[in-house]
């Protein structure tokens, strides 16, 4: 299947280079408003116009990787072109323009996935089998905070796109969803959530903890695009403890009996783009119209998108998205 690509920044070079690390999909052209940024990604056709790349019948997948608040829009637009859509994290502004969109995909028969990359990969399957070693879960950590450049941006009194309430921007929607994402695809729907923010003066959040309730166990998810952190995951039971040592890529899984006290090693070694295996499993799905693996994924990011909503929510941060 020939896919094309929205967007010209370092993720969308990143999706570009696991393309050619697989023949899932065929990288056939690029679309931005900048032709000249388009063809530094070598694409084979350069795309200035959405409605072009809309019309053009030999592309069959699209990936979008524009401005947050962007993304609705152009997948919208796109579906109704009988194209499926690999939207990059966060997918949506808000759950409403989320449920919109699942909707319309069903309509024009098409997939819509969002590329959580870390939920694709061979680590975080082997991490899904192996929960049940460690017995009944009490308490989980899973953290993600990596300091951004453009946080420097904001010291200076700028707004850049990611840290922009009229981008949709934030730490929690950018890099908070993928420890929010693995506890969903963990442990599933929370019962309820709480959440703590570093609020900018651009009205957004540079850092920031969720807390799922599950009833027997809650889950702390940190976040951050101010500071860093080399905090391993930890998910702890009454019959032993997995520790990771990060949600996106994860590549140690080790788990320690509570009793013997013996120590095994789940991981195994992974591509090192691993972008990669959310192309292959997402063109595996659309190629055989496999309902059951994208109701799976379609479930985890209405979950996700309800926790970051009610935690903006509880922070008063309001997109621009949210006021039309």
């Amino acid at each position: 299947m020939n896919i094309a690509t929205i967007g010209t920044s370092s993720i969308t070079e990143r999706f570009i280079d696991a393309l050619g690390k697989t023949d899932a999909l065929t990288f056939a052209g690029a679309f931005s408003r900048s032709a000249d940024k388009a063809k530094k990604l070598g694409a084979p056709r350069i795309f200035t116009d959405l409605e072009e790349l809309a019309r053009d019948k030999s592309i069959e997948v699209v990936y979008v990787a524009s401005p947050n608040s962007l993304h609705f829009e152009q997948a919208m637009f796109l579906m109704e072109h009988q194209k499926h859509i690999i939207c990059e994290k966060p997918m949506f502004s808000t759950s409403a323009e989320l449920t919109e969109a699942f909707q319309r995909a069903d309509e024009y028969g098409v997939f819509l996935f969002e590329a959580f990359r870390n939920l694709y990969t061979p680590n975080h399957h082997r991490l899904k089998a192996a929960i049940e070693k460690v017995g009944p879960i009490r308490h989980s950590f899973l953290q993600y905070m990596k300091y951004s450049s453009r946080y420097d941006n904001v010291l200076a009194g700028e707004e850049p796109n990611i840290f922009s309430p009229s981008f949709s921007g934030g730490a929690l929607v950018d890099l908070g969803v993928y420890p929010i994402s693995l506890a969903v695809s963990l442990f599933g729907k929370p019962d309820a959530v709480s959440a703590q923010v570093v609020k900018l003066s651009t009205g957004v959040d540079g850092s920031g903890s969720v807390l799922l309730d599950y009833g027997t166990h809650t889950c702390t998810a940190m976040f951050s695009k101010i500071t860093n952190s080399s905090l391993p995951g930890e998910i702890s039971g009454e019959n032993g403890t997995i520790v990771l040592d990060h949600v996106a890529p994860i590549s140690s899984i080790e788990f320690t009996d509570r009793l013997s006290g013996e120590k095994e090693q789940l991981a195994v070694s992974e591509e090192e783009n691993d972008m990669m295996y959310e192309a292959e499993v997402i063109a595996a799905a659309i190629q055989s119209n496999d309902r059951a693996v994208y109701e799976q994924y379609r479930s985890i990011s209405e979950i996700v998108i309800h926790i970051t909503e009610e935690a903006r929510k509880q922070n008063q941060i309001v997109y621009a998205a949210e006021k039309k």
